[in-house]
């Protein structure tokens, strides 16, 4: 049986919705404001728990107010971690602009810690796939995380997100030695290879992991080079928001994958269904959308399967 492992936060994402943020000094009103259920690990489980149901999901849950919520609402999910700790879980103000673009402030708790016992009981497990995210290694149990993924079986995928640069060089090796798959956007591409062309980018970052490197491009779609070039186009959208787009892009790879779709067609899907996401404010699609998406996966599964 094909599943991932995903390890990260689970937050309480507070969405904060207005025309556009003030400058210093400046005031602004609210359109209106939710909370919602979020961090970059969970985006990715979300996927995987509607489109597939098959990953483990390390996730450290706190207590105090946003810790009740992150609990009760992944209960409701039936989304599980078995990670329990005593210390308040944190949230994340997420302020949308009217254009769909967002600004995060993190306050950050027991969500981004990890403890190396917690993969004990993994480590004669094989994943398709272990997600690990850039936020999570940043911080200061993020060298105890890479050591104890080089411990499972499996095939690491890593998005370092927008504070990728962040990551001491350290733990920015490590990871390497990993040969991860490197999810990015085209900034984070540019910036992580100091390269002027996507393409550039991609190649310089291959040549680092000598692994599949991601690269979403937005409304123009996804590319990836593993030595071979992929490319999908992107799927038009009336944009929401893009919280979480990037995430789910990920979630939606794994899943295609996990179903046996090769990469180009696997980046297709991730692009359709991350294109679904930017159009919804949050990360939470209707229950019809999931059950259209599962059953799309069914089809171009049965489409490509050898006669």
């Amino acid at each position: 049986m094909k599943r991932s492992l995903v390890i990260g936060s689970t937050v309480c994402d507070v969405m904060i919705y207005l025309d556009r943020l003030p400058s210093r000094e400046g005031d602004a009103h609210l359109d209106h404001q939710l909370w919602s259920l979020g961090g970059c690990a969970f985006n990715v489980v979300n996927i995987l728990h509607h489109l597939t149901g098959e990953y483990e999901f390390l996730s450290p849950l706190g207590q105090g107010v946003y810790g009740k919520y992150v609990q009760s609402e992944l209960e409701k999910l039936g989304i599980k971690s078995r990670i329990q700790l005593e210390g308040n879980n944190g949230c994340c103000y997420c302020f949308i602009e009217s254009d769909g673009e967002r600004t995060f402030l993190s306050d950050h708790g027991v969500e981004y810690t990890f403890q190396s016992s917690w993969i004990d009981e993994l480590v004669d497990e094989t994943f398709s796939y272990i997600y690990v995210c850039g936020l999570e290694v940043e911080e200061p149990t993020g060298l105890e995380l890479v050591q104890a993924v080089g411990r499972l079986q499996g095939q690491v995928i890593f998005a370092p997100g927008p504070r990728g640069l962040f990551i001491p060089q350290d733990r920015l090796l490590a990871i390497y030695d990993l040969h991860p798959i490197l999810h990015v956007n085209e900034a984070e591409a540019l910036s992580f290879s100091n390269e002027s062309s996507v393409k550039e980018a991609a190649k310089s970052l291959f040549a680092q992991t000598g692994q599949l490197v991601i690269v979403t491009l937005g409304e123009k779609g996804a590319l990836a080079y593993d030595g071979n070039w992929y490319h999908a186009p992107g799927y038009p959208a009336q944009i929401a928001d893009t919280v979480g787009a990037g995430d789910s892009h990920v979630g939606a790879f794994l899943a295609a994958r996990q179903s046996d779709l090769e990469i180009a067609d696997a980046l297709d899907f991730a692009n359709r269904v991350s294109s679904q996401i930017v159009a919804t404010k949050g990360v939470h699609l209707k229950k019809e959308q999931y059950s259209s998406l599962r059953q799309e996966l069914r089809q171009i599964r049965q489409e490509k399967a050898p006669q």
